[in-house]
């Protein structure tokens, strides 16, 4: 199974999202559907991570505009819920 990593802007900060489900063929827009978070179980929560999962979590549907991402990347992973995310002040 694919998972999709998009590295994007927000806020004037660097981050990373992980989507089981990508689609570009919308005209100025990124579509990310089914996002991908560490599942926490941990008594120490990255305030980071728990920044996004606070801004994104419940979203079912995310449209970035291109000017916005840095990079995409594809990923064979195994175990999707495994995945992480980060958020990268640059």
């Amino acid at each position: 199974m694919s998972i999709y990593r998009v590295h994007f802007t927000w806020k004037e900060k660097q981050v990373l999202l992980k989507a089981r489900s990508l689609d570009l063929t919308h005209p100025y827009f990124v579509s990310i559907k089914d996002l991908v978070f560490t599942k926490t179980s941990r008594l120490v929560i990255d305030p980071t991570e728990d920044e996004l999962v606070k801004e994104f979590g419940g979203s079912d549907h995310l449209m970035i505009p291109f000017q916005s991402v840095i990079m995409i990347e594809e990923i064979m992973d195994e175990n999707p819920e495994a995945g992480t995310m980060k958020l990268f002040n640059g």
